[in-house]
């Protein structure tokens, strides 16, 4: 079983993302890039976090809550000195520290269980987490003994031709002995260009100690890589949504067109659902199973039930039950809620309403701040003029219901169970159950008009 903590560096400012936003709250897949680090540490099996925090460090606080404890970088003086700042928090903490750093969004939480377990199976003091680079140009190099421990890290600039030959590269992530790491911390210098404690300074220092330094290389370099750059996000984007697109697919989900299917980390789908081209599902949207979305949909924080057919569609903070079909060119607004069955045609927009089961909106409408029965049929045109200038009102529709093509039913007001309401209405009073209501001008025809206006 897992048992340490981590000690995440997240106090740089990220000064090539030319931003304002702490380059560490920047999102990859729906989620802040220390979000995602958090989230695998807490699955690899973290205690705790600690999160060290510098430029920007009230937004990222209030950004991750109560996810983690927080200490504050006032000065970047390096990694080493970054890491010391956590020193209060782990006063007479006898385990093992892993350091992370807040901008590696690819981590893994099954990585950072092995770099934790192997780093104990090996009876370390410290352990690099390293990678096998394709191309290894500008990382420093682990140099390892003939026994597998690390003998040394040499920065590119420094390696010789033999060292630069070598293509696993340190990626900046490490377990420590607590109470060793903090001693050693002690002995770190700032003697370099830069006037930095770093923290690879504490390998060297324990290995002058006799103490035994291992490493541990990721199965996929991918996974370590660090986000210093928009381009470089844009890369952590496209690996998180091909892995969110494979373990969907793999779990029985059909994406015709993976290139064009973009869905978010924490997103949920159901077996047998088919996800067509251009979609996007974000948040914490959930779809059930057997449903068909798309081409062209985009839903956020959407909860989607079972054998929903929709296309074209747009929805974001609301609820769509099992059987509705909708679409194309449909807006479900926040504090919907679609009834199971329903029909919904095309340009119809549903905002803070609730749609009965089996109703009928078959096109052109605005149903706003509604209660919408059971079993209603909603003709094209109908609108509900639910705002007078200051509030907005409620319009409430019983079951069975029929509203005539073209009806504006103007808020307060409700419409009866079994009411009938004629084509072209304008309905500002209530309508008892089983009535019709008509609310027109009469027609009159002016015979000659056009005559008059020569």
């Amino acid at each position: 079983m897992s048992n340490f903590v981590t000690v995440i560096l997240a106090a740089g400012k990220g000064t090539r993302m030319k931003s304002k936003l702490p380059k560490v709250l920047h999102k990859a897949a729906g989620k802040p890039m220390l979000q995602h680090v958090l989230d695998a540490a807490n699955k690899g099996g973290a205690e705790r976090n600690i999160v060290v925090v510098g430029f920007g460090g009230d937004v990222v606080r209030e950004a991750m809550g109560d996810q983690a404890e927080f200490v504050v970088q006032t000065e970047q003086l390096g990694t080493g000195h970054a890491v010391k700042q956590a020193a209060p928090l782990l006063e007479g903490f006898d385990g093992t520290v892993m350091v992370l750093c807040g901008d590696t969004p690819l981590l893994t939480g099954d990585l950072l269980n092995k770099l934790y377990t192997e780093h104990k199976e090996a009876k370390a003091k410290a352990t690099v987490l390293t990678a096998i680079m394709p191309d290894a140009t500008g990382y420093g190099r682990i140099i390892r003994t003939e026994d597998g421990s690390v003998a040394r890290i040499v920065e590119h600039k420094d390696a010789t031709e033999e060292e630069r030959k070598v293509n696993e590269v340190n990626s900046g992530i490490y377990c420590f002995e607590a109470k060793d790491m903090f001693e050693a911390l002690e002995q770190v210098g700032c003697d370099n260009a830069q006037g930095e404690y770093y923290l690879p300074d504490v390998l060297e220092i324990l290995r002058d100690k006799g103490e035994k330094i291992w490493a541990v290389a990721a199965d996929d370099y991918e996974s370590t890589l660090g986000i210093n750059s928009r381009v470089q996000l844009s890369g952590a984007e496209a690996i998180l949504r091909r892995r969110k697109n494979i373990e969907l697919m793999d779990n029985g989900v059909t994406i015709m067109d993976p290139s064009t299917t973009y869905v978010d980390c924490d997103v949920e789908v159901g077996s047998d659902t088919v996800i067509y081209p251009m979609t996007w599902l974000e948040g914490k949207t959930v779809i059930g199973e057997n449903c068909k979305i798309g081409p062209s949909c985009r839903f956020s924080d959407t909860v989607i039930g079972n054998n929903v057919t929709a296309h074209f569609a747009y929805g974001h903070e609301c609820v769509v039950d099992d059987g509705v079909d909708f679409g194309p060119y449909v807006h479900l607004r926040p504090k919907t809620h679609i009834g199971n069955n329903v029909h919904i045609g095309n340009f119809v927009e549903v905002k803070n309403s609730n749609v009965g089961e089996g109703t009928k909106l078959p096109h052109l409408q605005y149903i706003g701040d509604s209660d919408v029965g059971k079993n209603v049929n909603c003709g094209c045109g109908t609108v509900t003029v639910n705002y007078d200038g200051k509030i907005k009102h409620r319009t409430i529709i019983g079951d069975n219901a029929f509203v005539g093509c073209n009806t504006s039913l103007v808020a307060p007001v409700t419409i009866g169970e079994g009411a009938y309401t004629g084509a072209g209405s304008v309905i500002t009073k209530d309508v008892p159950a089983k009535t019709l209501a008509i609310g027109r001008a009469h027609q009159k025809n002016i015979s000659g008009w056009h005559d008059k206006r020569d």
